[in-house]
């Protein structure tokens, strides 16, 4: 039972600390849809998402009336579309993005999730032509986003995947130069990638998920930092059970939202992924949280350590607030979604090699990096085999979005407009590694997967 004050803190959460839902996320099982004749199959999975979703926006429109809670996003996920269009003959799969691209337009939603491969040990003639289709894909839609899991603690690291990502990635950065490498911020590269995440640009409903499902996630940076202003000084145990508490807080209203949009669409309840998702709203920024703690800078040497501590506690808070935490659930630190992380790599603070020693305790990896336009393919991929290694050793997800923005710099600052924010340009390692993305194959799966 909540009590007045709980109510009047909540209040003051929503009006004055940038707290809200960051998305609703309707999760849809495409698996029915597949079908020999392309056509019939995207007239399938245009006719299941447009039902199920109908009312998907106005339902959390409506919830937002009655409790005053802003729900920034309403999105749609999909079962991988590699599975779904393998049973056709068609040779790439751009017409279906196009078909998901309809949907979300019909509906309302923000983005649709699910142009995705999960390759991690290997290709299926339809991950094959998912993942050659990716580039026109992205920068033919809207709203439509991908991704692609590389590798998984029990299969390793598929080596020509990573090497092909970073080729996918230049392409689609091509395709979009006039907007800054726009599609790139659309495609997530993952290691051990989760079935229930409803964030984008990386959502997918996973094979194990149920016919129709919502996913809600939650944010709050702001909520955390006020809370933590209250404590200035104090010690770090104090520091973690302020914003154990913060995040139960934050939960329970997850909780509540996601519980009301199951019951009223008729579907099931899936999970509330707790992130601290951040935006470019000044104050709304887990950098400033860590600088809270008493780091000058976010970047600065005990970063790491800091972002450990948050993660964790954002974790304990939340489990006890709901039975169904799931998704990713801990700290996002996108760098141009972030307002306090775009101002410490502006400063200098803030380095690639200091945000890939941050992706080791945080929720997901490194997020939104912009990098020189003529970066290499090679070097991409470098950078997504090292953040897949951290994710595939630690049994954690790690994910690489990374745009090397066309005729762009390091110093630049690259716009993206809304919550995608704007990018500084960051410099990547001047040396090659060519010949290491070069040699192929599979990195066999560490000891620690033979857990059985």
């Amino acid at each position: 039972m909540l009590t007045p004050f709980e109510i009047i803190e909540t209040i003051k959460m929503i009006q004055e600390e940038n707290l809200d839902i960051r998305t609703i996320t309707m999760g849809i099982s495409l698996r029915d849809c597949s079908h020999p004749d392309g056509n019939i199959a995207r007239q399938k999975i245009y006719e299941k998402i447009t039902r199920l979703a109908e009312n998907l926006v106005k339902t959390g429109e409506d919830i937002e009336k009655q409790y005053g809670i802003p729900i920034i996003n309403k999105r749609i996920s999909v079962t991988p579309i590699s599975v779904v269009a393998e049973s056709s003959d068609e040779e790439n799969y751009v017409k279906f993005a196009e078909t998901l691209d309809k949907a979300a337009e019909t509906v309302g939603v923000n983005f649709i999730g699910g142009f995705s491969a999960l390759v991690h040990k290997g290709y299926t003639n339809g991950d094959e032509k998912l993942v050659k289709s990716i580039p026109l894909a992205l920068s033919t839609t809207k709203k439509v986003c991908a991704s692609v899991n590389v590798a998984s603690t029990k299969s390793g690291i598929n080596m020509d995947a990573v090497r092909q990502m970073g080729e996918v990635i230049k392409d689609a950065a091509q395709l979009t130069a006039k907007d800054g490498g726009l599609a790139c911020a659309k495609l997530v590269v993952f290691a051990n990638a989760v079935e229930d995440n409803p964030f984008m640009a990386g959502a997918f409903h996973g094979i194990g998920e149920p016919e129709c499902v919502i996913n809600v996630g939650v944010s709050g940076p702001g909520v955390v930092k006020k809370a933590l202003e209250k404590v200035k000084g104090a010690d770090f145990g104090t520091v973690s059970e302020t914003i154990k508490k913060t995040a139960f807080k934050i939960t329970r209203m997850g909780q509540l939202v996601a519980q009301e949009a199951s019951k009223r669409l008729g579907v099931d309840f899936g999970i509330v992924d707790l992130s601290l998702a951040p935006t470019p709203a000044i104050g709304d920024s887990v950098a400033y949280i860590l600088e809270e703690m008493g780091l000058e800078k976010c970047g600065t040497h005990g970063t790491t350590a800091a972002l450990a501590l948050l993660n964790d506690a954002v974790k304990k808070g939340g489990i006890m607030a709901s039975s169904y935490v799931g998704g990713l659930s801990g700290a996002f630190i996108p760098v141009s979604e972030d307002a306090g992380m775009i101002e410490a790599a502006m400063k200098g603070a803030l380095s690639i090699e200091k945000l890939e020693a941050m992706t080791c305790v945080c929720s997901v990896g490194l997020d939104m990096i912009v990098v020189p336009g003529d970066t290499s393919a090679e070097t991409i991929s470098a950078i997504i085999a090292d953040e897949a290694a951290i994710g595939v050793i630690n049994q954690k997800t790690t994910a690489v979005r990374i745009i090397p923005a066309p005729g762009k710099s390091v110093g630049d600052l690259v716009e993206f407009g809304g919550l995608l924010g704007s990018g500084p340009v960051m410099s990547v390692n001047k040396f090659s590694s060519s010949d290491f993305i070069m040699r192929g194959g599979r990195i066999p799966a560490p000891i620690q997967s033979l857990r059985n």
